[in-house]
């Protein structure tokens, strides 16, 4: 290689930050989440927060009181627009907490920018952004991770080595829940986008509706133009913990049935689901009512493994000072409890995953919740959803990502998209 071979390849290698140096991070997307995310990073002393990013100016003074809780310093400014941050060179690593429909295009931007980014889960909006999202990851060299803390939580990586050992005997199925009471949203009509809103950029590459408050903050969810319901709100956590425990990737076929039963509202996506993942040996099974208040054995969200020779369920139970802790507890043969596990309360299991992030930034080791890793579980999510909004039962291919025998199916594994600067290439 000559000398100038050697310099042009030197300035297009990806900048790297070292081990003793702070991270300068941006925050895209810092109401709900995204302020959490800003203020948690803002704890960890090798951590600058040096963007806020939104499209809502009336979220920022929150945001920022929680970036000042955290380090002592004053917040960074607002930033409107992304490209702004993607194009800063001072800036490593970006952190995004958007509605589910920016998720993929944000990332694949920031790859591109050569920043490395932890993006919320869901990480896709549907499969083939997903798959997108990693070979963006893999050409420009950058660590992406997904926001499912559970991958980083001490009490759960516990759990999914005892499930490992062999002491619940042959695992054969987990089972998922997300039963829980959520808010009924009622019915509103479209209505002027409030001014201090930038709603072209908050739609993006999404097909354009009109502004209205039932389909805007957090409620977006519920609305497949931009969300994926809460199979990919909560589920995201709970079926890749129990993918995980079982050690299986994508299923050969999804079976079961979703619909709006309980909520009469403008939610569209289903308040109720029931799902089977099934493999060449063991299944999961996925059970969501989102209009109940008491939860299923014991648990509003959580997670049983089921062996041969026992049980082992994950969650958050009172402890001895009746605050709710992260845990797992072991079931015997004849269904009682013989061994369990706790975090300290109140231990923010968050921090963890944050920390491992920023750990990996530095080092260019592999995260505990790398978007390959995730994008497995991602998948699952997504073919439920398309069983839900087709109404039929479906196999799947794993080695070439499609729906056989069923075009309309396929069709859901990706989406419409209307012309936007951050369309991505699927």
């Amino acid at each position: 290689m000559n000398r100038r071979n050697f310099i042009m390849a030197a300035s297009a290698a990806p900048q790297l930050v070292g081990a003793s140096d702070k991270v300068n991070l941006a925050v895209i997307g810092i109401r709900g989440q995204g302020r959490h995310l800003a203020g948690s990073f803002a704890k960890l002393p090798d951590v600058n927060i040096v963007h806020l990013c939104d499209v809502d100016e009336r979220v920022y003074a929150n945001c920022a009181k929680a970036v000042e809780a955290g380090s002592g310093r004053p917040a960074a400014k607002l930033v409107k627009d992304l490209r702004r941050v993607l194009d800063d060179k001072g800036v490593d690593a970006v952190a995004i907490a958007t509605p589910d429909h920016w998720h993929a295009p944000a990332t694949i931007l920031a790859c591109a920018a050569g920043k490395d980014v932890y993006v919320e889960k869901p990480p896709s909006h549907n499969v083939r952004e997903g798959r997108a999202m990693i070979q963006a990851a893999r050409k420009h060299q950058r660590i992406v991770t997904v926001g499912t803390h559970s991958r980083s939580r001490p009490s759960t990586l516990k759990a999914i080595d005892y499930v490992r050992s062999g002491k619940i005997g042959r695992v054969l199925m987990a089972k998922a829940w997300d039963v829980q009471l959520r808010d009924d949203i009622g019915h509103k009509n479209d209505s002027p986008t409030p001014p201090e809103v930038d709603y072209d950029t908050w739609t993006g590459p999404a097909l354009m509706m009109p502004f209205n408050e039932n389909r805007f903050h957090y409620k977006w969810h519920w609305h497949w133009n931009y969300g994926t319901g809460d199979i990919g709100n909560d589920g995201a956590h709970q079926i890749d913990i129990a993918r995980w425990a079982l050690g299986v990737d994508y299923p050969r076929a999804v079976a079961g049935s979703a619909r709006k039963i309980f909520f009469d509202d403008d939610q569209v996506t289903p308040d109720t689901m029931n799902m089977t993942f099934d493999y060449a040996d063991r299944q999961i099974v996925w059970e969501m009512r989102i209009w109940n208040p008491y939860g299923m054995e014991g648990q509003e969200n959580g997670v049983a493994i089921y062996g041969s020779n026992g049980s082992v369920q994950i969650g958050r139970w009172p402890n001895a000072q009746k605050q709710r802790a992260w845990g797992f507890r072991v079931y015997d043969v004849k269904g009682q409890l013989a061994h369990e596990e706790y975090d300290p309360a109140g231990d923010a299991d968050s921090s963890h995953h944050h920390r491992n992030f920023i750990a990996c930034v530095k080092s260019r080791q592999k995260p505990n919740a790398e978007i390959e890793t995730l994008h497995a579980t991602n998948t699952l999510l997504h073919l439920g959803n398309i069983v839900a909004r087709t109404g039929r039962n479906l196999k799947y291919d794993a080695a070439t990502e499609t729906i056989p025998g069923d075009s309309a199916a396929n069709q859901l594994l990706g989406r419409q998209y209307r012309q936007h600067w951050a369309t991505p290439k699927v």
